[in-house]
């Protein structure tokens, strides 16, 4: 099979690991740059050798021999370039959050539809093999029924303006407390019945600390913690009556410890040896892209609404606004 040609959106920090990582792949080529400076998207490809660089995003998604473009531009900016590619019939993989709010992302999806365009989020962990592996470990019954779930994801980010911009959808909880609502949902699905949340907001209004605390049928909870002020253990615990599973590293499961009733290691197991961990995102969308689908069922275009939903709502009851939020 021919390997995919891939164009990046964006060459930003995150986008540099992407490159790294497609550089590495049989599978993919990493074909084209493109930036709103021409400048910019040259020194992105004279660093990862990339042939084609471009000026302007147009100009990307306006290359015959792209296939797949990968956004890497901040939140805000995810739904009008989505529509982009859509428009010219490229292929998307757009990184976390999908969109800034519900109603984009419902938006992007339809438009992908009308058009017979393949469209994911790029969110890893949903995409990685330990994902299974912490599902097949939770199905063998070896810690008994699973009802709570800690989970923790904290980075200090003051010196990065982006995360305190409301207009360029800023604060904790898009950026990391994504992850942890994505990581609640993986374990204990979707039927969530109460939700209590609290948080700090920033001299900007967006949220720079937060708790949430979700509820759902038969005894079980998640208790979510993010803060964009200090560098956490990023740990998840999932508990059960008969032992618990400690996850090091929410967002990139690295080691998975199963303990019995009396704290007894039952299981020590690392993951699968790594490029970066997005190379698992990225060879969904192959598969997704070569089968003639529109979505990867990794993370099904549903859940990337439902999870933007829970975000919406979150952020109404903190009193944290985008520019484009509609009530």
């Amino acid at each position: 099979m021919k390997k995919c040609k891939i164009g990046i959106l964006g060459p930003g920090i995150i986008a540099e690991k992407m490159a790294e990582t497609i550089l590495t792949m049989d599978e993919a080529e990493l074909y084209a740059v493109g930036s709103r400076s021409l400048e910019r998207a040259q020194s992105f490809a004279h660093k990862y050798g990339v042939p084609h660089a471009y000026g302007s995003y147009e100009e990307l998604v306006s290359d015959p021999e792209v296939e797949l473009i990968y956004i890497a531009t901040p939140h805000s900016h995810h739904y009008q370039h989505a529509m982009l590619c859509i428009q010219h019939h490229k292929a998307v993989l757009c990184e976390k959050a999908f969109t800034a709010t519900a109603w984009q992302a419902q938006e992007v999806f339809l438009a992908a539809k009308q058009n017979n365009v393949l469209v994911t989020e790029a969110i890893w962990t949903r995409y990685m093999p330990m994902r299974n592996r912490i599902n097949e470990v939770l199905a063998s019954g070896i810690i008994g029924t699973p009802r709570t779930i800690t989970a923790n994801l904290c980075y200090p980010m003051h010196n990065v303006p982006r995360i305190y911009d409301p207009a360029l959808a800023g604060g904790a909880l898009l950026d990391l407390g994504v992850y942890t609502l994505n990581f609640a949902a993986m374990i204990f699905g979707t039927e969530v019945q109460r939700t209590f949340s609290t948080c700090e907001l920033s001299d900007t209004g967006v949220d720079s600390n937060h708790s949430i605390t979700l509820f759902y049928s038969d005894h079980r909870m998640a208790v979510l913690n993010s803060s964009s002020y200090v560098r956490s253990d990023r740990t998840a615990v999932i508990s059960g009556d008969r032992g618990h599973i400690v996850i090091e590293n929410v967002n990139n499961p690295q080691h998975m410890t199963v303990y019995d009733a009396d704290y007894h290691v039952l299981i020590s197991e690392p993951c699968q040896p790594q490029i970066t961990g997005y190379e698992y995102e990225v060879r969904a969308t192959i598969r997704a892209l070569r089968a003639g689908e529109l979505e990867c069922p990794e993370m099904p275009h549903a859940e990337s609404i439902r999870i933007m939903q829970q975000m919406d709502e979150l952020r109404r009851a903190w009193g944290v606004h985008y520019p484009w939020d509609k009530d």
